[in-house]
Parts: structure tokens; sequence; C-alpha cells
């Protein structure tokens, strides 16, 4: 029988290879590794889950024993890949409704509880990881603000711009200027 572990601070796909080193150097048996959790082959012995605490947190990573962080660090993991993926644009129903579909729990205890741990809700926490895609989107410069503003599901260029402007006190422009303006690492994002 399987047993899933639920990590924080995982977002991108370094952090999957860096637990899976960590789960093998501990020669756990897994099924698999994803953004936010891994499934064991087996439930661990609790020396077993203390080493593997300890070693994710030698990482940055954090071992999720509590189901209210774990429900709020899945919902921060499920924005997080609609605006990496770029899927927000095509979206065909609302956040609200994709969160409760993707957790498989209801929005307002979502909403709440989310609220309740992070201090911001779920909406202001989608615009500021939006923000922070935008900015490494213009460091990338390899997008026009139209093109970014299109991939991130802004209704219009001038509606990303005054978003940015209200978030980080620059404009686009500034910001694409100014080379040594800081970008927040995704888990720090709030």
């Amino acid at each position: 029988m399987s047993y899933t572990i639920h990590i924080k601070n995982m977002v991108c796909p370094r952090c999957i290879s860096v637990v899976t080193e960590v789960i093998s150097k501990l020669k756990l048996p897994h099924l698999s590794v994803r953004l936010g959790e891994a499934d064991l082959a087996k439930e661990p012995a609790k020396t077993e889950l203390e080493q593997v605490k300890q070693l994710l947190a030698a990482h940055g990573f954090e071992l999720l024993e509590d189901k209210k962080t774990e429900l709020v660090e899945r919902v921060k993991v499920v924005v997080i890949e609609l605006i990496r993926s770029g899927e927000i644009e095509n979206m065909q129903i609302n956040l609200s409704e994709h969160l409760s579909e993707q957790t498989a729990t209801d929005y307002h205890y979502l909403s709440s509880a989310f609220s309740e741990q992070e201090g911001v809700t779920i909406a202001r926490y989608l615009v500021l990881q939006k923000i922070e895609r935008v900015k490494e989107l213009i460091r990338y410069n390899e997008l026009t603000l139209s093109q970014i503003a299109y991939q991130l599901g802004y209704s219009s260029v001038a509606h990303l711009s005054a978003q940015f402007k209200q978030i980080t006190g620059v404009t686009t422009s500034e910001f694409k200027k100014e080379s040594t303006m800081p970008r927040k690492p995704l888990d720090k994002v709030l």
C-alpha cells in the first residue's frame, strides 16, 4: 500500500529532482515524485520519516504533517503550475472551480484556510505569482509585453501594466531597464 508525503516549497522541476535524490539516498522505494508530494511504495518507519524530514530541511523543504497546511500548499502548487504552464490563458472554468476540482475540496473552505494561514486571499496570491512570472519573462526578453499579457490571461497590456505598477511600484519599462531589481523565489511570494 503506497504512502504519500506532502512537501512544502516544491515549486519547480529542479525541486522534484532534489526530492527524488533525497528519497533515493535513503533507499526508500518510491512510486512518483511531483510538485508538493511524493508517493512512497510503503509507509516509512518513524526513523525513516525523521531522516526524510532532516534531509529535506537541508535543501529548504519542509515535510508537512498538518492536513490544512497540506491543502494550502496544494493550492499554491496548482496556482504555480497554472501560471508556469501557460494554461491560465485557456482556462474554460474560473479559478475557484479549478482549485476545487484539483483539491477535491469546497472552495469556501479552501479560501478560508488559505487566507487564515497565508494572510492573503487566493486571488491576491494568484496576482503576486503572475507578477513574478511577468518579471521573469521580461528578463528573458523573448516575448513582447502583449505576448506576456496573453500568456498570463490578462485582458490587455494596459491591465498587466497597471497591475505590475501597483504591485512593484515601477512600470514594466522601468523594470526592464533596471537589471538589479530583484525577483522573488516562488516559495517566498506573499
